[in-house]
């Protein structure tokens, strides 16, 4: 729910955090479009450089497909990769590791639903997942890797085919930003954007779900599907009014994907309940992503939303450095 038409206003102080720029849809001529993404491609590169080291590691270094050497098998390995023959011949169980892919394809599914069209902190969710878009094909458009988008707002379903080259990643992102927004009482569909995303069948490789995760949890199977062929992350775009009420009294509430309204009073127990019940949605979603086994990178309006992309990968990418360190140690 969001208060009065979903447009609030920001507070006059100075904002604490860099906010992305704004893509008001149908409302930016095109040199202040160009430089809108002209800014958001440099902030990216500014904070981004130096986080990744070579071309070919991706956002979410997956294992790839090209055989490499075997090695014994350790539990929690994928039984996928069981090497037989090796298995056979040393009688101990034995797993085919692989080498990264030269080329990575990433495919974006980007929830632009009405719900998205709010803000009541440095920008709109709507404004913070394009810029979240910018980051990921930055982290992942070098070296020949490929990069496509599915858009979905609910009124409609836009298709960027998977290219390459800097060309490419900004008409992508130029046909994000410029994506119109869907008419208020227009439900989005995230289980169909993510589905759309099996069909044609594409290249394994990484997919990027970037949504704000509101509404009913009814796409665990089409992402459970797509998790059988590409590696997976997502990005939960949030504003501190999805997960409580203010205290200001009478209010408007307004459901953007059905225009529904109601007064309400947001008393102490109201907005208790609201936050009870906001952070187990989060629960559940956190919940159906780990049995898809997709980690969640979660990014709000009112954070500094780089320092949290950045936090991110390097953890990401610790954690995988440790856990392939111990599973070396243990097969010597």
């Amino acid at each position: 729910m969001q208060q009065g038409d979903g447009r609030a206003e920001r507070p006059p102080e100075k904002r604490r955090h860099p906010a992305p720029p704004s893509f008001a849809s149908g409302e930016l001529r095109d040199p202040q479009l160009a430089a809108a993404l002209r800014t958001l491609e440099l902030t990216v590169r500014r904070k981004l450089d130096g986080v990744l080291h070579g071309d070919h590691l991706g956002l979410i270094p997956g294992p790839g497909s090209e055989p490499g050497d075997a090695r014994m098998y350790q539990p929690g390995d994928d039984v996928r990769q069981m090497d037989w023959s090796v298995t056979a011949r040393t009688t101990h169980p034995h797993v085919r590791q692989t080498i990264a892919d030269r080329e990575l394809e990433t495919w974006i599914v980007l929830d632009l639903s009405a719900s998205l069209d709010f803000g009541t902190a440095d920008s709109d969710k709507r404004d913070l997942a394009v810029a979240a878009c910018a980051a990921i094909t930055y982290l992942t458009g070098g070296g020949g890797n490929r990069i496509g988008a599915i858009v979905a707002t609910g009124a409609d379903t836009i298709r960027v085919p998977a290219g390459s080259g800097m060309h490419h990643r900004q008409t992508l992102l130029r046909k994000i930003a410029t994506t119109p927004r869907a008419a208020s009482g227009t439900r989005g569909s995230l289980d169909a954007a993510i589905d759309a995303l099996r069909r044609p069948q594409r290249r394994r490789g990484l997919a990027v779900i970037i949504s704000d995760f509101l509404g009913p949890i009814d796409w665990e199977r089409s992402l459970r599907a797509v998790s059988g062929r590409h590696d997976l992350l997502a990005v939960e775009v949030l504003d501190p009014r999805d997960l409580e009420l203010p205290d200001v009294g009478l209010v408007t509430l307004q459901d953007p994907e059905s225009g529904a309204t109601k007064e309400v009073k947001t008393t102490r127990k109201l907005r208790n309940d609201f936050a009870a019940a906001a952070e187990q949605h989060r629960e559940d979603v956190a919940a159906v992503l780990r049995r898809c086994g997709s980690p969640l990178l979660s990014l709000r309006t009112d954070h500094d939303w780089i320092a949290d992309i950045v936090r991110f990968v390097v953890s990401r990418r610790s954690r995988l450095s440790v856990s392939a360190g111990i599973r070396s140690g243990a097969g010597r």
